[in-house]
């Protein structure tokens, strides 16, 4: 109990201001790759975007948006590499896991299904923390999907504040479906028994968000962020 009071306060004294961000801790046991080792346990942080930047998306992507995007992954990079090095004064030991993949390890390391060993939105649901949206968004209780999320993992056992989301909340609501430019969402909703192939085409996905970076960008990045602007959880 000490440890987690301990984890509480470092977490409350960067996550500033405290209005921007929400975090919660996840059970990952039985369910995090074998190759973390002990780090069982997780902690999920998430970054509100700015509305007004995610507003101005509703059609297309923006520069402001493309760089708003990279920037606050930066701030989550920086904010967890603090955070990790206050726990290990602490003799807590942890694991920080990046905002975000490299394109160079989506063409590579990752190119057969596009999936990561350990997903923030799954660490987020378990944390009790939101849902995945039939876009494959993370749909947090607090800000909709208008936000980032990153993840550390620990060896700590860690109790979650809430229930872990275990199927979606977006009912028969279809808005992101119909405004998808890629075509890559196909209505069915999400729980933890359904793959992500059935329900949303990362490829189809990432595909369209290259084009749309030339098209609307001018430079070679994939970029979209419409479902993220119309999702009336966001609003």
């Amino acid at each position: 109990m000490i440890k987690i009071f301990t984890i509480r306060q470092i977490l409350e004294k960067h996550l500033l201001p405290r209005e921007e961000f929400i975090y919660g801790f996840a059970d990952l046991r039985n369910i995090i790759d074998e190759s973390f080792g002990n780090y069982h346990y997780g902690i999920s942080i998430g970054k509100k975007l700015d509305d007004k930047i995610v507003n101005g998306i509703y059609h297309g992507p923006t520069l402001e948006y493309y760089q708003h995007y990279r920037d606050i992954n930066q701030e989550l990079a920086l904010i967890t590499a603090a955070i990790s090095e206050d726990l290990r004064k602490e003799g807590i030991e942890t694991q920080c896991l990046e905002p975000t993949v490299t394109t160079h390890e989506l063409d590579t390391v990752y190119a057969k299904d596009l999936t990561v060993k350990v997903s923030h939105k799954m660490v987020a649901t378990r944390a009790g923390l939101g849902w995945i949206g039939k876009s494959d968004l993370f749909i947090s209780n607090t800000f909709g999907p208008r936000l980032r999320l990153v993840s550390m993992l620990t060896d700590v056992p860690l109790k979650s504040d809430a229930e872990p989301v275990v199927k979606s909340r977006c009912g028969h609501c279809k808005i992101c479906m119909n405004r998808c430019p890629a075509n890559a969402i196909n209505g069915k909703t999400w729980d933890v028994n359904v793959k992500r192939e059935e329900f949303f085409d990362a490829f189809k996905c990432r595909a369209k968000c290259w084009e749309m970076g030339q098209k609307y960008l001018n430079m070679d990045a994939g970029v979209c962020g419409i479902c993220v602007a119309v999702c009336p959880f966001g609003w």
